[in-house]
């Protein structure tokens, strides 16, 4: 019996040996080329985990995620049947600088995507009146605008979510947090009430600014599309794409909460509690470049070291996915960014640079004298126009346009427009 399988062994060892390796390697080297244009020129369907590992970073969750998953839509076709989709685009946020993103927005997302309908879920201050802008939308399904209040905060919210590095604590948290909630509380309640429900979601902010289209290859069935960098220990949460099912999950951020305190979460910040809840619910993501950059008017060190903030020019190539950004003449280009970013944590605050992608602004301090003029040549004649008509806008003017708007909607809750322009254009009570 013990000889026999030595017999078998010497036998394998003798083939082995008589191998010619070289020949072997000829063969080898062809076919593997020949596997690698096979693969690459096969249609998606059949290789996207493969050829999303090596090109995106993506998470694959457990198997037993509720949304299952689907390859990406890359092709002219793709785009056609996002076009027969029911698409919602749910806009959040403060409009503090609308007249430079708000156009942006219009042309970069909703007008590619004519079929989407639009909800806008955005507190009432003296610069929502620039929401006016969004009458040129293609679709309106809801417009909230409404007086931000208090947010009582739980014993589990105090447990899992920290102040730090947030400028206003624990509070402006759950704040953001039922913005972006209340993005799913209006969509659902519209579907309901007109029974049928939406293929995609994208919750994008109000602040942010768009130099390129929305591609068809972010909306993945089963997975949810964040942008890349800016990361700060968990997930971008400054955009997000899915389909009905991941989104409800992506957009549960106050609802959640609870199972991350019984699962032990603990001191997270905007961006690890996002990271967590879909981790929490095995909902896979992949983190993709995305072509806009979020509006600031906040100050920031220059240059910005390890966990600092970098601030690109708006007039940067790009995508930016979601970086802060002003307008400004870039102080830092080339091996000055390669120098700069470098240095900074890839799980903070880094974003890609690459390939003369991204241009610096010196931030620390306000804006610089003339940056209408730089922002004018950066985002053409079209949304120049824009920036310009808002910064001249009458009272009846706004007051027309937000009746326009109001007409295109299907849904309208928010204060009488009178008093939204009244508040934005200094207007006394009459």
């Amino acid at each position: 019996m013990i000889k026999k399988p030595r017999k078998i062994n010497m036998l394998i060892r003798k083939w082995v040996s008589n191998l010619d390796w070289r020949l072997l390697f000829l063969v080898i080297i062809p076919l593997s080329l020949l596997l690698f244009v096979s693969l690459s020129s096969t249609p998606i369907n059949s290789v996207f985990p493969l050829r999303s590992f090596i090109f995106n970073r993506t998470n694959f969750s457990n198997f037993n995620s509720p949304c299952p998953l689907s390859p990406p839509n890359q092709t002219h076709s793709a785009k056609v049947e996002l076009h027969r989709s029911m698409i919602a685009v749910c806009l959040v946020g403060g409009a503090r600088r609308f007249e430079l993103t708000g156009p942006s927005i219009v042309e970069k997302v909703l007008k590619e995507y004519p079929n989407a309908d639009l909800f806008l879920n955005s507190p009432m201050d003296k610069n929502a009146f620039k929401l006016s802008l969004l009458k040129t939308a293609p679709r309106l399904a809801s417009v909230r605008i409404f007086e931000q209040k208090f947010v009582p905060q739980t014993e589990e919210q105090v447990r899992v979510l920290t102040a730090a590095n947030s400028p206003n604590g624990i509070q402006g948290l759950l704040q953001y947090f039922n913005l972006v909630e209340g993005c799913l509380t209006i969509i659902e309640s519209y579907q309901k009430q007109h029974n049928f429900k939406y293929d995609w979601i994208v919750r994008t902010r109000v602040d942010g600014y768009w130099n390129a289209p929305l591609h068809p290859q972010n909306f993945v069935t089963g997975q949810y599309t964040v942008p890349s960098g800016s990361v700060y220990g968990g997930l971008n949460d400054r955009l997000g794409i899915g389909d009905f099912c991941t989104s409800k999950i992506a957009l549960s951020r106050l609802s959640l909460i609870p199972k991350l305190d019984s699962a032990g979460y603990r001191q997270l910040n905007s961006e690890s509690a996002f990271k967590a809840q879909l981790t929490a619910k095995n909902i896979s993501y992949v983190e993709n470049r995305l072509p806009f950059c979020v509006v600031t008017d906040r100050m920031y060190e220059f240059p910005p070291v390890h966990l600092g903030v970098p601030v690109a020019a708006l007039s940067s190539p790009g995508p930016l996915s979601g970086a802060k950004c002003r307008p400004c003449t870039p102080i830092c280009k080339d091996r000055c960014v390669a120098d700069i970013m470098s240095s900074l944590d890839k799980r903070w605050s880094w974003t890609n640079w690459g390939n003369g992608t991204l241009e610096l602004c010196n931030a620390h301090g306000d804006w610089e004298k003339g940056w209408e003029k730089i922002f004018d040549t950066v985002a053409g004649k079209k949304l120049a126009a824009e920036r310009r008509r808002v910064k001249v806008l009458k009272f009846e003017e706004c007051v027309r346009d937000f009746r326009e708007m109001k007409q295109k909607a299907v849904k309208w809750n928010a204060p009488a427009v009178e008093e939204i322009c009244r508040l934005g254009l200094g207007m006394t009570q009459r």
